[in-house]
């Protein structure tokens, strides 16, 4: 399971927790602005905004698993099964394969704005990468400079929210999140209370509601609760560095230790955790068993070739 944030600070800031039980050798990855994008539809794509995240590279192919591009807007897909369904081809449609919308959405949009007038008519489709590579059920989290989106494609079709917390989980969908927020809301500070009243009403729906604690667990339903709290009650950060530390935090808190969550035979950890300075196009990365943070520079790469750049992980702190 994962956990993603947005944050605004002296920059403005997108990452994510990727939670799970086994490592993908995923690597950060630069797509420069002349990569070749052949997408499944037919659409062909070889001038488009360069991206940087976090990514499997499959025959030569991106498959992100969060970017930001080099005006700065942000998406990263999270864990969303049994509830992500996914379509054949529509006549009609911008079809679109899973494992293409990072890609295809920030290729060429600069904003939120132009990521809804583009998704509005976008049909996820059902199409694999390849044989071993099926679909992933996702959702997704779409940030720019302090508004963020969520993108949900279920059995009612496709979904899309305006998502003012800037949080996002698992299962179950977001209007769940939203509600679940509700019992909470004695624990969230009066200045976050006002900052999204008028976006989102948060008004308690039943008496009694103040005793409710904060959740502790690691379901997707608890950390969205717990990630969205320590995010509003953050103090104005001034130092620098500080607020790039304190996003680390941020993710910290909904962090997933080896032992608490058991999969089968195995564990499920933070095999990463990320955040990217949407502005200045770094990448920053700390890994389970590496909190030193690392980082990859967009701008220090040439972005007018067609190939990529893969930087491997710094997985292993010397001690």
């Amino acid at each position: 399971m994962c956990t993603a944030i947005s944050f605004f600070a002296d920059d403005y800031y997108f990452g994510r927790n990727l939670d799970y039980e086994y490592d993908f050798g995923q690597k950060v990855v630069i797509t420069p602005r002349n990569f070749l994008f052949n997408f499944k539809n037919g659409e062909i794509l070889d001038c488009h905004y360069a991206i940087i995240g976090m990514a499997l590279v499959e025959e030569n192919y991106p498959l992100y698993f969060d970017a930001t591009n080099e005006c700065g807007l942000s998406i990263a897909g999270l864990n969303f099964p049994g509830n992500a369904v996914y379509y054949e081809p529509k006549s009609g449609k911008t079809n679109i394969a899973s494992f293409e919308l990072i890609p295809y959405l920030l290729s060429k949009c600069k904003n939120v704005s132009e990521v809804k007038d583009l998704v509005v008519d976008i049909n996820i489709t059902n199409m694999a990468f390849s044989k071993d590579l099926q679909p992933s059920p996702l959702h997704w989290l779409v940030s720019y400079k302090g508004e963020s989106l969520t993108i949900e494609q279920t059995l009612q079709g496709l979904k899309v929210f305006d998502n003012p917390f800037g949080v996002l989980t698992n299962n179950p969908t977001f209007d769940y999140h939203i509600t679940n927020l509700s019992n909470y809301m004695s624990v969230t500070s009066n200045e976050a209370q006002n900052m999204f009243s008028d976006k989102i009403n948060l008004k308690a729906y039943s008496r009694g509601m103040g005793g409710i604690g904060m959740p502790g667990d690691l379901s997707s339903a608890s950390r969205f609760v717990r990630a969205t709290f320590t995010k509003l009650n953050s103090p104005k950060l001034q130092e620098k560095h500080e607020a790039l530390n304190h996003f680390f935090h941020i993710l910290y808190s909904v962090y997933q230790t080896k032992g608490c969550a058991k999969v089968g035979n195995k564990y499920e950890i933070t095999n990463y955790t990320s955040c990217c300075s949407t502005q200045k196009g770094i990448y920053y990365y700390t890994t389970y068993n590496n909190f030193t943070i690392n980082s990859v520079s967009m701008h220090k790469q040439d972005l007018n070739t067609n190939s990529l750049y893969s930087f491997a992980l710094v997985q292993n702190h010397e001690i």
